[in-house]
């Protein structure tokens, strides 16, 4: 009961809190923050990836996953692995509460991002990339925003 508790608390700051970010506006803001080119990836990759998992809104949480874990903001970062969300096991790798990655201040989701495509699978840990993302033309996603 605790935890839904909890739950339901974080959501509901977080909707308070979250923001849907236009493309460019979020392109903007990934390429103030180093991720043009980081670890190999360009730009598009990131807005690509952000818009197939969650178009743009950064407080989107995802449904449970088959182990019981959730995804979390713009990344939709896995509580898993990434994250704790407080609802069972985690390595919380990212050493952040999921909630951290739910608001319009989407900083800690770079920073975390950053450490995800760090690991050997690259990209290829979110599935949104690797099904509509990955081997594409990705200049139409920072087309038009002056970058």
């Amino acid at each position: 009961m605790k935890a839904l508790i909890l739950t339901l608390l974080f959501l509901f700051i977080a909707a308070n809190e979250a923001k849907v970010y236009t493309k460019c506006e979020l392109a903007s803001i990934l390429k103030r923050n180093g991720m043009d080119g980081y670890y190999g990836y360009s730009l598009g990759n990131w807005i690509c990836l952000a818009y197939y998992e969650t178009n743009y809104n950064s407080g989107l949480v995802g449904e449970p996953n088959w182990d019981g874990s959730r995804n979390y903001g713009i990344f939709q970062i896995n509580s898993r692995w990434w994250c704790n969300n407080y609802q069972g096991h985690t390595a919380n790798h990212c050493k952040k509460s999921c909630s951290a990655f739910t608001n319009d201040d989407i900083t800690d989701d770079i920073a975390c991002a950053k450490r995800i495509v760090r690991e050997p699978q690259g990209m290829d840990a979110w599935f949104a990339w690797k099904n509509h993302c990955k081997g594409t033309n990705l200049s139409e996603w920072t087309w038009g925003c002056g970058l």
